[in-house]
C-alpha cells in the first residue's frame, strides 16, 4: 500500500478546501489513534491525510460565562486532568479518564473521538447527557450540532465530508446539577465499554427532578435515550423507586447488538443494572464520580 500524502493546512478554511477537493481519497487526522489503526488493518486506504496539528485555535479549555469550551484537538488526557473540567463537568473528566490507556489518552483528541463515531466510546455519552454541542465548520459556513444528534450509525455522523469539528461547548449549570458516568467492561481494564451509562440530574429547590437525562452507549450503533421515561420523572423525588422504573424502561426499549463484549441478552440486563445504579447515585447527599 502506498503511503498517503500528509497535508498540513494552516487554517480550518484551507483544511475544508482540501477535503472538498477530494471527497473520496482524503481523511482527516488529529490524534490518529483510530485512523492509523484502521489503515494498518487495511480497513481504509486514503490517498492523502489532512492533518490538523498546525491549525491555531483548535486546542484549549476555557470558560465563557455559563459555557465550558473545549477545542477539538484538545487531548482526552488534557480534558481528564483539567481542573476547570473537573470542577464544572466532572462526569466528562471521568469519561475521558477511562478511555483506553494513558498512551491513547495522551494522543487521542476530543474532536477526533466524536467524529470517529465509534459506538463503543466513553466521552460522547457524557457529553450528550450534559447537553453539549459541537461546532463544525465547512465550505458553507459554521453550524452547531447537539452531540446527542451527531452520530447516525456505525462510524457515521451528520458531518459533511468537508466539515470539521472546531470545538465543543458544554453548558455549565447551577448547584442543583449532578452528573455521573458508569463504564462496564467485560474483558480488560483498557477495553472499550460493554455498556456505558451517563446520567445527569437537574434538581429543584426541594431536591425533586426538574430534568433527568440518561444516555446509554456501546449497546447500539447510536446513543440511546428513552424520552418518555425521562419526561415521566419530572417533579418526582429521586429515590430507589424512580431509579428502578427508569432502568426497566431503558432495558425494555433498548435493542442491543452482539459482539465480543457481550450478547444482546447480557447487554439488556446490564443496561438495567447500570441505569439503576446511575440514578441511585443521585440519592446520596454528595455525588462522587468514580468507575463502576
Amino acid at each position: 500500500m502506498t503511503a498517503p500524502v500528509v497535508r498540513e493546512p494552516g487554517s480550518t478554511r484551507e483544511a475544508c478546501a482540501l477535503l472538498a477537493a477530494d471527497p473520496w481519497g482524503t481523511k482527516v487526522v488529529s490524534g490518529g489513534t483510530a485512523l492509523v489503526l484502521m489503515m494498518r488493518q487495511g480497513l481504509v486506504a486514503p490517498q492523502s491525510l489532512v492533518a490538523l496539528w498546525r491549525i491555531p485555535g483548535l486546542a484549549g479549555i476555557t470558560r465563557a460565562g455559563d459555557v465550558l469550551r473545549i477545542g477539538a484537538t484538545t487531548t482526552l488526557a488534557e480534558v481528564a486532568a483539567s481542573p476547570l473540567v473537573r470542577s464544572v463537568a466532572p462526569s466528562l473528566a471521568h469519561a475521558c479518564s477511562v478511555v483506553g490507556n494513558p498512551r491513547i489518552r495522551n494522543v487521542a483528541t476530543l474532536g477526533g473521538n466524536l467524529a470517529e463515531a465509534d459506538y463503543a466510546s466513553d466521552p460522547p455519552a457524557a457529553l450528550a447527557s450534559l447537553g453539549a454541542r459541537c461546532h463544525a465548520t465547512g465550505p458553507d459556513g459554521t453550524r452547531e450540532i447537539p452531540v446527542r444528534d451527531l452520530v447516525t450509525g456505525f462510524y457515521e455522523t451528520v458531518l459533511d465530508h468537508a466539515e470539521l469539528i472546531t470545538h465543543v461547548d458544554v453548558p455549565i449549570a447551577g448547584p442543583g446539577r449532578r452528573a455521573t458516568y458508569l463504564k462496564y467492561r467485560t474483558r480488560s481494564s483498557e477495553d472499550r465499554p460493554c455498556v456505558g451509562v451517563a446520567a445527569r440530574l437537574d434538581a429543584d429547590e426541594r431536591g425533586r427532578v426538574r430534568e433527568l437525562d440518561v444516555v446509554v452507549a456501546a449497546v447500539a450503533p447510536t446513543l440511546h435515550r428513552v424520552p418518555a421515561a425521562l419526561d415521566a420523572a419530572a417533579g418526582r423525588a429521586v429515590d430507589d423507586a424512580l431509579a428502578g422504573e427508569v432502568a426497566r424502561s431503558y432495558a425494555e426499549a433498548v435493542e442491543p447488538l452482539e459482539d465480543a463484549r457481550g450478547s444482546a441478552w447480557y447487554r439488556r440486563r446490564m443496561v438495567e443494572v447500570l441505569v439503576r445504579r446511575a440514578v441511585q447515585r443521585f440519592t446520596a447527599p454528595e455525588e462522587v464520580v468514580r468507575s463502576a
